[in-house]
């Protein structure tokens, strides 16, 4: 299994040339079956690194250019009539995919947006009073710029809370963007081929559940929780699903090291990422004001001790 993640490693990197950690985040988000949003200004590689992650894996890969016009029934499928057996038949939507891209999340309609919610939480879609599951391995990487931008939508903090993780690649060190306008890797990308099966990463997914973690680290996250609950800079804390996310968060870190138990480091690499969208500031109710609570988590981070 370690060698199945360095080829998944290897092969994103050789088309994606922004910072590696953004590389193990999003493998992390995808062995802990959760979903990852990215977010930064446009052109520094987002749709790349998703698209670079879904071509890496030899299953249905979908990407849904999110609109101000686009409908739910865009997303999920739509009930088409058959002249031949007089009934309607159901065509399933993009959301139907193993890897789903769904790149400018953050420009389409709160109505739309939550068209994901059901699938991002329980691996289902309930459409045309049916329930239909969704097969494994499933992943939302959603993409979205900054929403000072012009033409863009706030994303509910319910939806925020389905990400596992919000990260931000950042504009690249100079040597990288030297590769990148001298090699051009992402024309690659149509180049790129599989190097492993949907079938290998559920059972990377499914040994994740069944990392080990010691009672004192379980004790840290609860910690960890508590702080952001009653910290006075902060109006919204961590829920129990955020802490549960951050468990996960740690067990799939541990598996993409090649251990199979969880470190106090593990816990503390993702803290912010998995939790700094999932809590809000008294000073700014909204979910753009990642700078403000990422700075109020690490002074949490730097407060509690970790385990020995």
């Amino acid at each position: 299994m370690t060698q199945v993640v360095e080829s998944l490693r290897k092969n994103i990197r050789s088309v994606f040339l922004g910072p590696v950690r953004s590389v193990d985040l999003v493998l992390i988000g995808l062995l802990a079956r959760g979903h990852i949003l990215i977010e930064d200004v446009p052109g520094v590689g987002k749709t790349v690194l998703a698209r670079a992650l879904a071509l890496s894996i030899d299953c249905k890969f979908t990407r849904i250019q999110l609109t101000p016009d686009l409908l739910p029934s865009d997303v999920l499928g739509v009930s088409v009539f058959n002249n031949q057996s007089q009934t309607f038949d159901f065509k399933p939507g993009p959301i139907f995919a193993n890897i789903v891209l769904a790149d400018e999340i953050n420009r389409t309609t709160p109505r739309t947006q939550s068209a994901l919610l059901e699938a991002m939480s329980e691996e289902q879609v309930s459409v045309e009073n049916q329930t239909l599951p969704l097969k494994r391995p499933f992943m939302v990487v959603a993409t979205q710029n900054p929403f000072e931008f012009e033409g863009t939508y706030y994303l509910p903090e319910n939806q925020l809370d389905r990400f596992l993780l919000r990260i931000s690649l950042g504009y690249p060190e100079r040597s990288s963007e030297h590769k990148i306008l001298t090699t051009q890797p992402g024309r690659q990308l149509d180049q790129m081929h599989s190097v492993a099966s949907g079938a290998d990463i559920v059972a990377l997914q499914d040994r994740v559940q069944q990392t080990r973690i010691d009672p004192a680290i379980v004790d840290y996250i609860l910690d960890l929780s508590d702080a952001t609950r009653n910290d006075d800079q902060l109006h919204l804390g961590i829920s129990p699903r955020g802490a549960l996310a951050l468990t996960q968060a740690s067990q799939a870190s541990a598996v993409l090291e090649g251990r199979d138990y969880v470190t106090p480091d593990d816990v503390k690499s993702l803290f912010i990422a998995c939790c700094a969208h999932r809590v809000i500031s008294k000073t700014y109710l909204h979910n753009g004001d990642a700078a403000a609570t990422s700075r109020v988590l690490q002074a949490i981070l730097d407060k509690i001790p970790a385990p020995r």
